[in-house]
């Protein structure tokens, strides 16, 4: 049995299609019955009565034999709503304790580097949600950035997203109001993307969008620069600039350019892209408002 792999979901909707088959069938039996097993003789005659009586006597075999077959496939479909349930339970006896040991796994691994940098060696940093606090970096050796705090009140920028360490993807800028929105997380030393940003928000003037993140020194790709936020109300406003595409280093294209904001007002400028990397290509300016 060590080597059996079984769905609980899929074997509780077998047995819940063998069921409903069941039902169906059963219910023709008994429609079926009352015209098969009491069959009317042809004629007066004792030809005719005899032919009756004999289909009669296999119409009330038959229907004794249908009942033990139902029987058993009740039995076969409770079996199977028992199995299911037992592999459920031993699924979810087994995943608790599979949770712990990882975590505990990755709290041995990342207490020397937490304790010496501040920072783990494998996972993902933290999302800000503070104003002013960036997003937290990924794990020196494996990690993604966590994303920028989102300033959503008025004059509030939003925060840089998180760098990766070695290998991963930096984290999302976050949006701001009428001012900047924050620069996306730089991608990993090795290998990964830098991160993309959130727009400007919409207001008076709208708000500028941060700039994509620089992608990994070795391989990766410039993150995309955020669009400028739309002009408010009246054409006094201006669109917020659109952000600007994130370098490549080495291999990788450069980010797309911010989209600039649009709105009544003055539309804003839209971003430049990135520049490839050693062996890449310059990433498109972002449209205009």
């Amino acid at each position: 049995m060590s080597f059996v792999i079984a769905a609980p979901d899929l074997v509780a909707t077998a047995a819940s299609d063998l069921a409903s088959i069941g039902s169906a069938i059963d219910a023709a039996n008994a429609a079926a019955g009352a015209t098969t097993t009491e069959l009317l003789a042809a004629g007066a005659d004792e030809v005719s009565a005899a032919v009756a009586a004999l289909f009669g006597a296999h119409a009330q075999g038959y229907q004794a034999l249908s009942a033990h077959a139902m029987a058993f496939h009740d039995q076969f479909v409770r079996a199977l709503n028992l199995g299911a349930a037992s592999y459920a339970g031993a699924e979810a006896a087994n995943a608790s304790p599979l949770q712990t040991l990882e975590q505990d796994a990755l709290g041995v691994i990342n207490a020397p580097t937490e304790a010496l940098l501040g920072r783990p060696l494998i996972g993902d940093g933290a999302n800000s949600t503070t104003p002013g606090v960036p997003g937290g970096p990924g794990g020196l050796l494996f990690g993604n950035g966590g994303a920028g705090f989102n300033g959503t009140s008025p004059g509030v920028s939003g925060t840089k997203g998180g760098n990766a360490g070695l290998i991963g993807n930096g984290g999302p800028g976050g949006a701001g109001d009428a001012a900047a929105s924050g620069d996306g997380g730089r991608g990993g030393l090795l290998y990964g993307n830098g991160g993309a940003n959130d727009p400007g928000l919409a207001a008076g003037n709208g708000g500028n969008g941060g700039g994509g993140g620089n992608g990994a020194m070795l391989i990766g790709l410039g993150g995309t620069g955020g669009a400028g936020g739309a002009s408010g109300t009246g054409t006094n406003g201006h669109g917020g600039n659109g952000g600007t595409g994130g370098n490549a280093i080495v291999i990788g294209i450069g980010g797309t350019g911010g989209a600039g904001g649009g709105g009544p007002g003055t539309p804003g400028n839209p971003g430049a892209g990135g520049s490839g990397g050693l062996l890449g290509q310059h990433g498109a300016t972002g449209p205009p408002g």
